[in-house]
């Protein structure tokens, strides 16, 4: 721990603010692995810093670099302070590279209301709205916005790779039934893709990762408006059908929790219909989007529980979540039917 908060120092020391640090306080939420700290500076202000080790640096600086473009084209929508700005320097995203760790720095966003863990059904249909408009925002700057050298195709065919490794065992902690059950997701995923024709889908700016942790709401009159976000581990450019299931997930009767497990069941719920219908309204759904619903919770399980999950989860987490992955989600998967979500475009 002392090493990261050095080189948390140093970078700030390499940014070349002239404000000091009073204090380095960790305000990571102990789920993933990256460290995550706030920065007291003098003069009363302070910004927030994330220090990573996994992955690629380039991919990271990547990331951040379109987050910052994104933003930048926001100003001109009602979200334009929606999303905490990745801190530059001569007009560059700034990070810091050691070889082993790499850093970047975030404004220190001011933070409103939290949603509550169940939501009701006038706050489904608010956040839904909210979200759909905040969807619309960002496809309309898409095209102004390179892709990312990482895509789902990209990341499954890593995986893919992986999974046919001598060294997949080991590297999984699947034995050889499991690692056949996961090897065929991974192939069928990879072929689904392929006969939707996704490669021609259109792209926008996704954030994934909508647990009520991440994101904050004003509250104005009897509804309430998308305030700040600030956690981006799971940001990339892909179809909007990705942050689909962490919705159906907040806006399902069990709600947010801290103790999770990932399963598919909350994406049939009446509430998150509810969730689709309102968001239909804003911002139109094509059948083939709400047919996706399913791939996409089958891309999250096989990229971010077992491709990554060892770097986005604390090891004993990770470790629960790679036996479900295999005991209860992907085959919950295969017992999935997200026809009936269809009766929401009516």
């Amino acid at each position: 721990m002392a090493d990261v908060v050095e080189t948390v120092r140093a970078a700030w020391s390499d940014y070349g603010d002239p404000r000091a640090i009073r204090e380095v306080v960790e305000v990571s939420a102990m789920v993933s692995t990256n460290h995550v700290y706030r920065l007291e500076l003098e003069g009363g202000s302070s910004v927030v810093t994330k220090v990573s080790s996994y992955g690629s640096y380039f991919l990271f600086r990547e990331d951040h670099d379109r987050l910052h473009q994104c933003r930048e084209l926001l100003q001109r929508t009602r979200h334009r302070n929606l999303l905490a700005d990745v801190l530059t320097r001569d007009g560059r995203v700034f990070t810091h590279y050691t070889g082993e760790l790499w850093t970047v720095f975030y404004e220190d966003v001011p933070r409103r209301d939290a949603l509550p863990r169940v939501l009701d059904d006038r706050q489904i249909d608010n956040l839904a709205e909210e979200v759909a408009d905040f969807h619309l925002a960002c496809n309309r700057i898409s095209r102004q916005v390179p892709l990312t050298s990482k895509s789902i195709k990209s990341d499954a065919i890593h995986l893919f790779d992986l999974l046919n490794d001598r060294h997949a065992s080991a590297r999984f902690g699947f034995d050889r039934a499991e690692l056949a059950i996961v090897r065929r997701h991974c192939h069928d995923f990879l072929e689904a893709l392929d006969n939707s024709g996704y490669d021609k889908w259109w792209k926008i700016p996704v954030l994934i990762d909508w647990n009520l942790g991440n994101f904050s709401v004003e509250n104005v009159g009897d509804r309430f408006r998308l305030f700040s976000r600030w956690d981006y581990d799971w940001f990339r450019i892909d179809s909007r059908m990705l942050d689909f299931y962490f919705f159906s997930r907040v806006s399902s009767r069990t709600g947010d929790r801290t103790m999770f497990s990932y399963g598919p069941h909350t994406l049939l719920e009446p509430r998150f219909q509810r969730f689709l219908r309102a968001y239909h309204r804003v911002f139109p759904l094509r059948e083939e989007d709400v047919l996706f619903l399913g791939e996409a919770y089958r891309f999250f399980i096989l990229n971010y529980v077992i491709r990554e999950g060892d770097n986005f989860f604390q090891h004993a987490i990770w470790q629960r979540l790679q036996k479900d992955a295999v005991t209860m989600a992907l085959p919950a998967f295969e017992r999935l039917d997200v026809r009936p979500l269809l009766d929401v475009l009516d």
